[in-house]
Parts: structure tokens; sequence; C-alpha cells
């Protein structure tokens, strides 16, 4: 036998799946992504549709043929509309259009819009605005007050900050998706597997994914090396559902002639070639089980498949909406009192030109008084509070109290400390991802973790008697109508545990699946279960641990070992799986030994009390095991006979040919064998909560904030984690909102919500659409007065509608955490983003505002580093704000006694100086102030319900601040004026110096725990006055203020301007102290 050169062989195995593919079309679809909710529940829907011709021979002689795919979810290239795609299978050169490239992109700008986005991004708010035209101003002649320095080196320096911040954390998340796009996998090319990055994989592409590796795009299914033809995937990154889901590839590539997957299709010698013209076309129908969606990771085996779809286009991509440049409550505060300063510098310039009586040139008048005043609003004010963020994000960053937090959005950090909403997802945000058996419930007797040795003895003394026992006696002894020992009861119940599921064991050498080997020994340390819901694989390893092991299993038997090793056979005749709407499945197994043929079924208790034989303590004891929080199944059987069961197969198998309602008729074949069956036992599993999260969300509910629980999980699991984790208190009612899919149903139904007082709500996605379709502002207004609300099997895009609807309707803030990919959009459109990292990837935590690496720290977060951020920068900016009223007052009174002139009180360098090296430090100081302890705030969560109502910056506290400023301005002018008459040359020495100590003793007055910078900042900026005064002889005289009489009357002004308000802070504080006062002390 001649055998072929690798090219040859390559070419003839790309003809070979050439005419497999050749009209490929997919007839099913999840619908639009932004619809669909689970990769693994999306209902097939459609038609086969053929698509275009398949093409000719490919360049250079290799016959690869296009696979003509119909997209009917795609909106392809933006077009907006559905459109059919032409793959060609290896040759993505050959497409007819222009597909994105396959790349992850968070950043906000590229190197082209950076700069303009950025100031456009500053120039927004209107001071900034303000600023920039104001200092455009001086460039005409006639409006010109001093030197252009001491305008634009101001304005130059606030744009500087803010434009190195945003390239720092444009550079990093750069850095991030970088580390994403280069992740390297394995291309199938005509010449062998080449090695290629994430961000150059093109569409119609064969990729190679290894296990344990993550899915780089939209993909169709073409072959996989496990044994049973199939494989799993983890999709916690689209679903935050750990279960695993079942794809099965193309069924015309997998039949091909295996090899090594590896080799698939180039290198393979044991490939033959396959003539076109001797095959006839095949038209294959694809279905949701046929893709493998980007983000998901292959957890069995190695898979091979072609690319849909890339970059942008992505399901995951398309279900995430755009990243938006989040401006912070504050932010927008703060810009709306600049606005008031504004029309109060305004005002002020008017009435100076009105006493004028309108003289001259009165209009340019009106411009250099506006000019004049212009340190109403403070320039400093936002490089203040840009710093004072920077300044926050790194105390978070260096808490060892919060290891591994990470600031991704330096930008609202005091949105921390005004969050009213949280919404969390609850798989691996909440929950560890990891089941563990707790409770098996016999009816008379219930044993829990401590009293498992119990159960494995009676599964021990069974196999042992059973060994001793002569064969024949084996059937009769565990089916006889006679009251039956605890011991075979107890095995009955694991047995059907152990035998009643969809547990795949597969067997790992050396990291390497080789089943064949492994399993010859069915060795338990290289055994590791796939199944597609972690509860099963629960329950599997715990009959494992008392005895009963699985240890085989392929599409038609099952293998259990006892005790004693003896190896249990069982063929598997039917398997009726899970469903959301059935809440129950079922197994029909034949035992080889006995030909005994049992039905097997476990579910929800809701569903198997009408189908379990008459008993009076089923529901009593679920009820005490859902309120510990377990999830609850119960287990049945049923011995059938053999006619029996071919009776039941010979009816399902025509049910299942029909043509006209199918499932509807095979559902009744199967309900005809669910009657009087045997109740076994209830068993009992949890989810594991995170570390500390029931006192986590204790706290976070004392501190006022209401928990909103948005998960892609089902109901049942989904009530049960808020119930196990304290997000419903014990004492609360909780009212499942019934599945509704009309108007009349939905008004119903709220009718019957509105009735409740103080209950938990618990709604499914399906039924949230129907109500906010109609009844929006009804179901949001009851909502929003629950004490707690659960959200289950939701949409990613629904998440992030919530999200928007709480803001729109209660205009308060809402924070969003979550750790999968699904809560992208949640994160992003929430105030304030949190992300963990966990088991489901990073997607969340690069998106997220704020990453952390466990929900517990959420506490401190918010409770700590979010309230003080916000008092502290409230306190900052009012401070700032004063400090230029004071000076503006000034410049007011000194324009007053002098004929209503536009001449500056101060010029040059003093006019600068005051806001940066004299005042700058100590007032910059207070982002290290704090009211209390970390301790107490954490202790006292109620600390944080205070700051709820906006009250450290509000109306009430700007105009104090105001009135201060004028106070103490018109205080110093007067003063300088009544006791420096005969001297009155030297009123700027004397003013200016009163000034800047008055500035200082204000900032230790405003202070509330004294940090030793502070002290440091105070002294500096005194000394650097002082050590200045010699340079500025220009505008103050040096002789003069070495004088007795100046520093005594520079004294007696600072002391009048600060003494009042000192003794009015002590009598407040003595009857009138706030909350966090009364702590402290």
């Amino acid at each position: 036998m001649v055998r072929p050169c690798p090219v040859g062989r390559a070419r003839a195995a790309l003809r070979a799946v050439a005419p497999a593919l050749r009209e490929l079309a997919l007839a099913a679809g999840p619908g639009p992504p932004a619809a669909a909710a689970s990769p693994g529940g999306a209902a097939p829907a459609g038609a086969p549709r053929k698509a275009g011709p398949g093409g000719g021979p490919a360049p250079g002689g290799a016959a690869a043929k296009a696979a003509p795919v119909c997209c009917e979810w795609l909106r392809c290239c933006g077009g907006g509309e559905a459109r059919p795609r032409t793959v060609w299978l290896g040759h993505p050169e050959k497409r007819d259009q222009r597909y994105p490239r396959n790349v992850i992109n968070n950043q906000k700008y590229n190197f082209f819009t950076f700069l303009p986005g950025v100031l456009f991004n500053q120039f927004k708010y209107f001071f900034n605005l303000y600023f920039l035209l104001l200092a455009c101003s001086q460039f005409v002649p006639e409006m010109r007050l001093g030197a252009l320095y001491t305008y634009w080196v101001p304005l130059g320096f606030v744009l500087a900050v803010t434009v190195i911040r945003e390239a720092v954390e444009e550079i990093r998340c750069y850095v991030r998706d970088k580390e994403v796009n280069s992740q390297v996998y394995s291309r199938l090319t005509a010449r062998g597997t080449v090695k290629v990055k994430s961000s150059n994989i093109q569409v119609g592409d064969l990729i190679i994914v290894e296990k344990n590796q993550r899915v780089p795009a939209d993909m169709i299914f073409l072959r996989t090396s496990e044994k049973n033809g199939s494989c799993f995937l983890r999709t916690d990154q689209l679903d935050g559902e750990t279960d695993w889901k079942l794809r099965l590839p193309v069924a015309c590539t997998q039949r091909l002639p295996t090899a090594a997957v590896s080799s698939f299709p180039c290198r393979s010698p044991c490939w033959q070639p396959v003539l076109e013209d001797s095959d006839p076309p095949i038209s294959e129908s694809l279905s949701i089980e046929n893709t493998l969606w980007a983000g998901t990771v292959v957890a069995s085996g190695t898979v091979v498949g072609v690319v849909l779809y890339t970059g942008r286009e992505l399901r995951s991509v398309m279900n995430t909406s755009n990243p938006r440049s989040k401006i912070g409550l504050f932010d927008l505060e703060v810009n709306c009192l600049t606005k008031i300063l504004f029309g109060a510098l305004v005002v002020v310039s008017l009435v100076m030109v009105a006493l004028q009586h309108f003289a001259g040139r009165w209009y340019l008048q009106i411009i250099r008084f506006l000019l004049l005043f212009s340190n109403i609003i403070p320039i400093s004010l936002r490089v203040n509070l840009d710093m004072g963020k920077i300044v926050y994000s790194w105390v978070i960053r260096r808490d060892s109290k919060i290891p591994g937090t990470v600031v991704r959005s330096s930008t609202i950090p005091e949105q921390l400390g005004r969050i009213s909403y949280l919404l969390t997802d609850k798989t691996g945000t909440l929950t560890q991802n990891e089941m563990v058996f707790k409770r098996l419930h016999l009816g008379t007797v219930a044993y829990g973790l401590d009293s498992m040795d119990e159960v494995q003895s009676h599964i021990f003394s069974i196999y042992t008697q059973q060994s001793q026992d002569p064969p024949a006696q084996k059937g009769p002894t565990l089916t006889t109508k006679v009251r039956r020992t605890m011991s075979s009861r107890v095995h009955e119940a694991v047995k059907a545990i152990a035998l009643c599921h969809n547990v795949t064991p597969v067997y790992e050498s050396n990291g390497v699946t080789d089943q064949a080997e492994a399993e010859k020994q069915y060795e338990d340390s290289c055994r590791v279960y796939q199944a597609s819901s972690p509860d099963e694989v629960a329950l599997v390893q715990w009959t494992e641990s008392v005895g009963l092991t699985l240890v085989g299993r392929d599409q038609s038997s099952m293998q259990l070992r006892t005790p004693g090793d003896q190896i249990l056979n069982f063929t598997i005749l039917q398997i009726f799986p899970f469903t959301y709407e059935s809440k129950r499945m079922g197994i029909i197994v034949r035992d080889e030994s006995t030909g005994e043929i049992t039905f097997y079924m476990k579910g929800a208790d809701v569903v198997m009390a009408g189908i379990v034989q008459y008993n009076d303590w089923l529901e009593e004891e679920c009820g005490n095991m859902a309120r510990e929080g377990l999830r609850v199944l119960v287990v049945a059987k049923k011995s059938l006979a053999e006619e029996q069961y071919q009776d039941f197969e010979a009816r399902y198998v025509q049910a299942k040919l029909s043509v006209h309602d199918r499932s509807l008729k095979v559902a009744t074949v199967i309900e005809s064998l669910e009657m009087e069956m045997e109740l076994l036992c209830l068993t009992g599993v949890e989810d594991q909560l995170q570390a500390d999260v029931r006192p986590t969300l204790e706290t976070l509910r004392n501190a006022g904030i209401k928990v909103w629980m948005l998960t892609g999980d089902k109901l049942e699991t989904a009530t049960c984690t808020a119930k196990n984790a304290h997000l419903v208190t014990r004492n609360q009612d909780i009212h499942v909102f019934r599945l509704v899919t009309n108007r009349g149903e939905a008004h119903l139904e709220l009718n019957a919500f509105r009735r409740k007082h103080d209950c938990a709500l618990v709604i499914s996605g399906d039924s949230l659409e129907v109500c906010l379709k109609y009844y929006e502002y009804e179901f949001m207004e009851l909502a929003c007065q629950c004490p707690a609300v659960v959200c289950c099997r939701c949409a990613p895009t629904q998440k992030a509608q919530i999200v928007r609807l709480l803001q729109e309707r209660t205009g308060k803030l809402t924070c969003a955490v979550g750790d999968g990919g699904n809560d992208v959009s949640m994160i992003q459109e929430s105030d304030c983003g949190v992300g963990v990292e966990g088991k489901e990837g990073k997607q969340a935590s690069l998106a997220a505002d704020f990453s952390i690496t466990q929900f517990k720290h959420l506490g401190r977060l918010l409770m700590v580093h979010g309230r003080n951020s916000y008092k502290r920068s409230a306190a900052l900016s009012q401070f700032v704000i004063h400090r230029s009223l004071c000076i503006s007052t000034m410049q007011a009174v000194f324009s007053s006694v002098f004929y209503f002139a536009s001449v500056p009180l101060y010029q040059g360098f003093l006019i600068i100086g005051y806001s940066t090296i004299y005042t700058m430090f100590p007032v910059f100081s207070l982002v290290l102030d704090k009211d209390v302890k970390s301790e107490v705030a954490m202790l006292y969560p109620e600390l944080y319900k205070d700051l709820l109502k906006g009250r450290p910056l509000s109306y009430k506290t700007f105009l104090i601040w105001v009135l201060i400023s004028i106070y103490q301005g018109s205080t110093i002018m007067y003063g300088a004026l009544l006791l420096f008459e005969s001297e009155f040359v030297h009123i700027v020495a004397i003013s200016f110096t009163s000034l800047i100590l008055t500035e200082l003793l204000m900032v230790a007055l405003t202070i509330q725990t004294w940090h030793w910078l502070m002290t440091v900042a105070e002294l500096l900026s005194l000394a650097c006055y002082i050590a200045s005064l010699v340079f500025l002889h220009e505008f103050i005289d040096v002789y003069f203020i070495t004088t007795l009489s100046f520093l005594w009357k520079v004294s007696v002004i600072t002391l009048v301007s600060c003494l009042p308000l000192y003794v009015l802070k002590y009598l407040r504080r003595r009857f009138s102290p706030p909350s966090y006062s009364k702590l402290t002390s």
C-alpha cells in the first residue's frame, strides 16, 4: 500500500470534511443575544435553511469547501438585520465580507480619541469651561488684569493632572486587555497545526480548544476526543451557573475516521482520501447543542470547532452594554454649587457697575469685574478633588484588611459612601460554587454530617450479608412485603441516589484523559465526576463516601462498586432529564444480576408530593430542611415487571415519533408511570456560602442599604440561598411571584402582592419582563418597598434594565456586585460597579470600577472607605470654596472703599501663591481626616445611614460656609482699614498676612482627628510664607512687617475673625453633638 505524502493526506482530509459541511445550515439559534438567558436553556427556533453554493477548490489545489451558515440571530457588522454568512472551513481569506477582529476591548478611548475625549469630559464641567474662557479673555488688552501666567498656569496644571490620571488608567486597561487577547490557541491548516493569538483568530478558522481552556470565539462544534462523542462546557462566564452544559459535535464530522484529535485534520495516517464525487452531499441542521460560545470553558476532552463570530459580534459582547464614563453624584452636586457661585459672581459684578450708575463703557467694566471676582469660583477645586480621589484609591489598595482590592476607576470613590441599593449576583458572589451533602431523611430517622458513619455501617452490613447468602435469595430479600430492616431502607435510599442522576465518572492520568487505561482499575485517585449540575455531583460523591461508588458510565450502562469491591452492573433503559418545567428527573435501569427493572425518580417536593404514595411526614420535613437553607430533593422508586416496561416503551417510542403535540404526548406517557411511587428518602444539599456573607449582609441592611439578588439560577435554588444567607430574615414572609404570561395575569398577581406588607419578593425573569412591559411604574413602586428582592432566571440585559429602572424611579445610587461575564452589563450600568475575582474568571473584575477578592470585603469598602471618601471630599470642597470666597469678599470691600474701581487688591504671585504653596498643603490634608476609627464605623453601620441623605454636602452646609467666608473676609478687610489708617500703603501686607493665618487656623478648626502629616502641612505652609516675604518686596514692605505694631494688629484681626467660630463649634458639640461624636467620646 502506497502511503500519501503529508500534504496529500491534509488535502484528502479537508476533502473529507468538505462534503459533510457543504450545506450546513444553522437551523436553530438562541434568538437575539439580548434576549438569551442561558446557553443551556435556549430553545431551538426556526427551520433548516440552505445558504449559497459551496464554492470551488481552494487556492493551491486544496479542495476545502465552504460551509454556508445562515445566521438568524446576528446583526452582522452593525447592519441591524440578520444576514446569511458563508464560512470557508480553514480558509478565512476566502470570506466574502469583512468581519470584526477577535479582540476584547474595555478601554474608553483609543489613541486618536484620547486627548479630545478627556478634554471634552473636562470642559463638560461648567467651571472648567468658565476658566478656559477666562484665561482666553486675557489675550484682549482691554480685559487684561495681570500677567497671563496667573490664569493659564492653574488651568494648565488642572488639565495636566486629569490627563495624566486618565492616561494611567487607560494604559492599565490596555495591558489587561492585551493579556486576554494574547492567549495562544492551536489553529488547523492544510499544512498542519500552527499557534495563533486569540486576537488573530478569524471567521472560518479551525481551532483546537484543550481541556480547561476558554473558548476564544463563537464556534460550531465539529469534533471531540471524548469516547462517548460529547463534551461538557462550563458556562459560568456567560450565565453565572456552575452547572456543566452538555454539547454535541456535528454528527457528520464526528463520524469521520478518528485519530488523535491533535492530528485533525492534517497529520492522521488513518484518514483515507474521500473523493467529492463519490460522496452525496450531506445536509445537517444545527441546534444550540452544536455551539461553543466564547467565554465558556471546555470541561472534558479536546474539541475542534469552526469560528463563526468574532469580536463585537460575539454573543457575550452583544449581551454587554458599552462602557460609559461614570460621573459621580458628588461631582454633579459640586458642579451645581459652582453654577450658584457663578450666579453670585454676575450679581456682584452688576451691582458694582450699577453703583457707578453705568457710567462710560460700562459693558467693559462688567467684564473686568467678572475677571476681578473670578476667585469666587475656585479653579483649584477640581484639581483638589481629583488628587483627593487618587489618595482615596491609594488608601483602599493599601488596606491590609481587604487584600487584593483594586480600584479600576478612581473618579467615583465618593459613590461608595451613598449607596442605597445593592444588586448582587448569587453564584460565585454570595456562594462558593461548592455543594455539600448535609442531610439524609428517611421519615422515621434523619442522618446528618455527624452520623454518616451509621449510614456507612448499614451499607457495609447489607453487602456483607448478601455476599454470605446464596445468590437465589438476593432478589426476594429486598422486595419482600414484610416490614424491612433499617439497613435495607438505608441501602435502597443510597442505591437510588447512586443511580438516579446524569453524572459521568471520568478517569484522568497525568492531566490527560485516558479513560480506557484508568477504567480497567477504577482508580479512585484518577476519577473525577462530570455533570450538568453541582447538586448531582455532591450526591454521587456522598454515596461514594458511604460505600457505594459510581465507577463507570456510558450511554447505555452504569457500574457501581460495593464496599466489598464487587461491581454491580446496570443497564440504562430510559432517562428522563431534569427540566425547569417538570422540576424532576427519572431513570429506568435493569439490574444485570437479578434482571429487575426499577424506575427511580427524584425532584422538588412540590411536584413529588403528588407522585409518591400517601405519607404524613414529607411536607413537614421538607419545610424544616428548607428553613435551614438546604436544597431539598425527594427520592422515590417503582419496581416494574418486564411486560409493564415493554408496554411503556412501545407507547413512549410511539409518542416520540408524533408530529403534532409531541412534547405533550411524551409527558403523558411518562406520567402514566409516575403514580403511587414508593417514597425512599429526602436529601439536603447546601451551596456553601462565602465566608462572612451573613454578617456582611446584616451590616449592609443596618446601614440602610436594600439588597436585591439577581441570578440566572433556578427559582428554588435562589430562594434557598436567600434564606441561607439571611438576605431574607427569619421573621419575614416570602412572596413567590407566580409565573405570568399576559397583562391580565400580571394585574391579578400584582394586586395579590400589594396586599402583603414587609414581605420579600421572589420573581422569575419571564414574569419580570411581562410586569415591566405593562405595569412598570406599579411594579417598581411595590418592589422598592420590599426589604429584599430576588430575581431568578435573569438574562444579563435584564439585570442592567433593573439597575436602570431603580436609578430612574428612585433617584438613589446603586451598586452592582458580580463575578461572571453575565454580570458585566449590570456592573457597567450601575452608579458603582464591584467585581469579585472568583472561579468565574476575571471578566466582571476587569469591567468593574472596584475589584475585590471576597464578598465580605464589600462591607469595609462601603462602611469605611466609602464613608470616609464622601465625608472628606465634602469637607475639602467646601473649604476650597470658603478659601476663594474669603479673598473675593476682601476684593469686594476693597473696590467699594475705592469708589467701585475695578483694580485688583492682590496681583501676580500673591494671587497664585495664596491658593497654592501658602494654603494648599493644609487644605489638602483634610483628605486624611476622619471622624471615627474604622473599627467603630464597622461596628455601627447606622453611621452610614446618615450619609444617604447627603447632609455632609448640602445647600444648608454650603450656605453656612458662604456666611463664614463673608464674615471673615469682611472682618479682615475692615479690620485692616480701621487699624492701619495711618499706614495705608501697607494694607496689602497686613490683610494678606491675616488672611493666610486665618486660613491655617480654619483648617485646624475643621480637622476632627489629627494626623502627623496635617501638623507638618500647617508648619510647612507657615514657614513657606515667612520665607517668601524676603522675595515679595515688590508687594510687601519687608522692614514694616518686622515691627511690633504689625504683629499685634495682625494678631487682633486674626483673633476676631476666628475666635467666634471656635466658640460656636464648642457650643454645638456641647449641646447638639453629631452621632459620631457620641461614639468617639
